[in-house]
């Protein structure tokens, strides 16, 4: 097994974030000093942290470390873990050693896409990337006002599980009973919340899950409850993440337009009907088609559609052909995700990696981005989750000046973000003087549906608490 001793140092996390670049699994071991991953092969480190600020990772027979400015600790341990790795292994994972979840906030601390891959070993053309995300994501902010709040509904229910879902969410045909007493839970903390808020909205976003999953009805209920209850003005941002087409409906699709919104998300995560069913997904690719055409005829403009690269029983070309059918339907957003692999997903990390031997995930994504850029579509915002098996990340694009301005929010860590149901994560967000990054507070709501409801009132208040309120 692999076997990392911290010396000089504690920043146990960090450095096994550099171990899961290449080997699954890593446990902290504080008691005895170090990292190890025991499926790794006999590999045996002791990463330094030096009175001077550099950082020294040892084997028997070599020493690795930057012969440069050191960074700050975090970051210079991890970069010379990162380095010794990198040529033990022969693997040079794209993002270096960067392992948090928004590489754009340190491409923009850089300066420059050169000084990032110099500086923190990124691959030259992910540097750039998050260059180009990054500076784009800095001018969407500004029309993002401090002073306002961004509102997020959850609704943490899918009409089935599909095989590699990580989010805290329910299969509905497990759960029929619950969605209906669900609802009125919602409404019942926005109502209770609702009328203390005394700053704009200025997005609001709803998301899941699959927000469709409700009966018509119910649906309409829970619409009609938002804007009755919150103040929403024409500036408002609305989103609905519609998610599956074979959840959206032409009621549905009324109770939207009728309160004005023109945003909506309908992700088909692959245009390939084989890998659709076999990945429990209970629609077609024809299916978003309709749905797509259906949305556009109630004057929804701007439409976005999830895509998922690496995807279990597919090919790199599968997944480019996916990209070339919903450029062809001229959607004014399209996310590119890449698989990865959580706890909770009944896909195993060996099935996210099953069929890139060859870096093709890597290949055909870079492939898309530029399919995108030739069609006119423009990055805008970008994530990494740190289970992505291929070391790879999110990014949203857009085109037409289409942007969310909700993803922007929520992504950069800048504004404040007030989150309503099961699993949501509502944060505050306070400028630190003389410095262009934020000191962020976070209160999270339960995770469980059925606690959730049981406890609608007390979550509520402490939320109201949370933003003094």
């Amino acid at each position: 097994m692999i076997k990392v001793i911290l010396k000089g140092h504690d920043k146990y996390y960090g450095i096994a974030d550099v171990v899961r670049l290449f080997f699954p699994s890593p446990v902290e071991d504080k008691e005895n000093g170090i990292v190890y991953c025991k499926s790794a092969p006999d590999i045996l480190i002791e990463n330094e942290l030096l009175p001077t600020g550099l950082a020294v990772s040892r084997t028997d027979s070599k020493e690795y470390f930057y012969d440069g400015t050191p960074e700050e600790a975090g970051r210079e341990v991890k970069r010379s873990l990162y380095m010794a790795l990198a040529d033990i292994t022969g693997m040079r994972p794209p993002w270096g050693c960067l392992t948090g979840i928004r590489p754009t906030l340190v491409a923009l601390e850089t300066g420059s896409a050169g000084a990032l891959a110099d500086r923190f070993l990124v691959r030259p053309d992910k540097a750039r990337h998050a260059m180009k995300t990054g500076q784009a994501e800095l001018k969407i902010l500004e029309r993002i006002d401090p002073d306002d709040i961004n509102i997020y509904i959850g609704v943490p229910f899918c009409p089935s599980r599909c095989e590699y879902c990580s989010f805290v969410s329910s299969d509905i045909s497990h759960h029929m009973g619950r969605l209906k007493d669900y609802k009125e839970h919602l409404i019942e903390e926005i109502g209770l919340i609702a009328p203390k808020i005394r700053r704009r909205i200025g997005t609001l976003y709803m998301g899941g899950g699959t927000p469709t999953v409700f009966d018509d009805g119910d649906f309409t209920d829970l619409i009609e409850a938002i804007y009755g209850e919150l103040s929403i003005d024409d500036g408002c941002e609305v989103t609905i993440e519609a998610g599956r087409p074979d959840t959206i409906t032409t009621a549905k699709l009324k109770a939207m337009a009728d309160h004005g919104i023109k945003r909506i998300c309908i992700n088909p995560q692959t245009m390939n009907d084989t890998t659709l069913a076999r990945l429990n997904r209970r629609h077609t690719a024809q299916d978003t088609v309709r749905a797509i055409e259906e949305a556009r005829s109630f004057g929804f403009d701007v439409i976005n559609s999830d895509i998922i690269a690496g995807l279990k029983y597919e090919t790199a070309d599968d997944f480019i052909d996916t990209a070339g059918k919903l450029i062809d339907l001229d959607l004014a957003n399209i996310t590119v995700h890449t698989l990865y692999k959580k706890r909770r997903a009944s896909m195993s990390l060996e099935d996210v990696m099953a069929n890139d031997e060859a870096g093709d995930v890597d290949k055909a994504v870079t492939t898309v981005y530029e399919m995108l850029e030739e069609a006119g579509y423009k990055p805008y915002y970008m994530y990494k989750q740190k289970d992505t098996g291929h070391g790879l990340e999110n990014t949203g694009f857009e085109k037409g000046n289409t942007p969310c301005l909700y993803n922007v929010a929520m992504m950069t860590d800048a504004r404040d973000v007030l989150s309503f149901g099961a699993g949501g994560m509502s944060k505050r967000v306070f400028d630190q003087l003389g410095t262009a990054k934020y000191r962020v507070e976070r209160c999270s709501s339960s995770k469980d549906v059925l606690d959730y409801m049981m406890r609608t009132e007390e979550i509520a208040r402490k939320k109201a608490d949370f933003f003094g309120l």
